[in-house]
């Protein structure tokens, strides 16, 4: 027997009844059936929020919102306006001029175009002539909550609305990253498209280019994440136990923790910088993401029972990444940061950790930190994030207080790219 009940979504509004499982099904049925309804519900909420395709869009940008992004004054950009030079801008009602993300950033080819010794400032694309390598950067730790999808997604978008090429991967099978893009894995996805259909061992692997999807940021594209994620844990397993009994195989298939490496080399012309959103576990997915990082950000809740997990965690990648360096892996981190998120300032205890992980690790902390806010977990409400959301949305200290600290943060990782490619910060 199945009962109807009517549905409130997380923002007070009222959905229509949806069937309900009895206490007479099975355990796996009743489980099955109570999936089958969130799904249905969350694709209801986001028929209603993003209409008529159902798509995110990202909002425009005020013309000073504009000009903070590309480094320079708004009265410069209302000048280029006035001379027609580069794309011109949408004008409201007011008289406020937008721009669009895209536009922000032809703006930016427009002014590096004209040369001189801020071009670069303008497009900050990495040179390879230059030996500026690709940066992958793994944002990882074990235990849940402490901000991992917070920091990928934000970090992923500045740097987009910040003029580099950004790919996004949501390595982490519950796809929370995903899903901030904009996609219901479940109903989104239909197999074959996360990166283990790069990354698998058998001859249904496909091309990382057909597995890139763009997003709604001009300059980010995601590889996006689902349950088949979960595939690359079990069939390692075996490809090892071949190995072991001395099974014919390929060179690429005998080394599980080069194959997210070797995809990436694949694509390297195409991007400045890769963002990877790890799973909350030290598995094969996170071993291979931390083989193919150039950098790796471990987030961390200024808690004691989070900084004992986090403890454990460095204890078990420390043994793991030895025996991939032993089994001729390659381990050379341009940089490795510890990041304080969730945190707040007025929280004694809070305060206390945050100083213990700094007299530990000094300069390897982070000097930002990123705060807890409702901001964030009210722009999740819509499924954005704070850099898609206007100031108008929220309180404007609660607001500015929020995103003060990413940017502060984003800043920070930004400038140490920089440093990785020998820039001046």
């Amino acid at each position: 027997m199945m009962n109807a009940v009517q549905t409130t979504q997380p923002d007070g509004t009222q959905l229509a009844a949806v069937p309900q499982p009895s206490a007479a099904l099975t355990a796996d049925r009743a489980i099955a059936a109570d999936a089958e309804m969130l799904s249905a519900q969350l694709q209801a909420m986001r028929n209603r929020l993003f209409p008529p395709t159902a798509q995110k869009t990202l909002r425009k940008f005020t013309s000073g919102e504009a000009a903070k992004l590309i480094g320079v004054s708004d009265g410069y950009l209302r000048q280029l306006s006035i001379a027609g030079e580069g794309p011109q801008p949408e004008t409201g009602a007011n008289g406020r001029r937008l721009y669009s993300l895209a536009e922000i950033n032809a703006l930016r080819h427009h002014l590096a175009d004209a040369g001189g010794p801020k071009a670069k400032t303008y497009l900050p694309h990495r040179d390879p002539s230059a030996n500026e390598h690709m940066q992958v950067i793994a944002v990882t730790n074990f235990k849940g909550g402490s901000g991992k999808t917070t920091t990928s997604a934000h970090l992923a978008q500045h740097l987009a609305m910040s003029g580099f090429r950004v790919l996004a991967v949501d390595l982490d099978p519950q796809a929370s990253m995903s899903a901030l893009f904009g996609y219901q894995p479940e109903l989104d996805l239909t197999g074959n498209d996360t990166l283990y259909g790069a990354i698998r061992y058998d001859g249904e692997r496909r091309l990382m280019r057909d597995i890139i999807r763009k997003t709604y940021f001009d300059g980010l594209d995601l590889i996006p994440g689902n349950l088949e994620l979960q595939e690359f844990e079990h069939t390692t397993p075996q490809m090892l136990a071949d190995r072991q009994h001395g099974a014919q195989q390929s060179i690429e298939q005998q080394l599980f923790f080069a194959r997210v490496q070797a995809a990436l080399d694949t694509i390297s012309d195409d991007y400045d910088v890769v963002v990877i959103d790890c799973p909350p576990q030290l598995g094969f997915l996170t071993l291979s993401a931390l083989c193919a990082a150039t950098s790796v950000l471990v987030t961390v809740h200024p808690q004691m029972l989070d900084v004992a997990s986090m403890s454990q965690f460095l204890f078990m990648t420390a043994d793991l990444l030895a025996v991939v360096r032993e089994a001729g892996g390659e381990l050379n981190f341009d940089f490795m940061r510890y990041l304080i998120t969730r945190f707040e300032p007025n929280d004694a205890p809070q305060q206390q950790i945050a100083g213990f992980l700094r007299s530990l690790f000094g300069d390897r902390v982070l000097t930002s930190a990123v705060v807890k806010s409702t901001a964030f977990s009210d722009a999740g409400l819509t499924k954005q994030t704070l850099y898609e959301v206007s100031r108008d949305s929220f309180t404007r200290a609660t607001y500015d207080r929020a995103i003060e600290s990413l940017s502060s943060v984003n800043a920070e990782i930004q400038s140490l790219i920089f440093r990785a490619w020998n820039r001046p910060v």
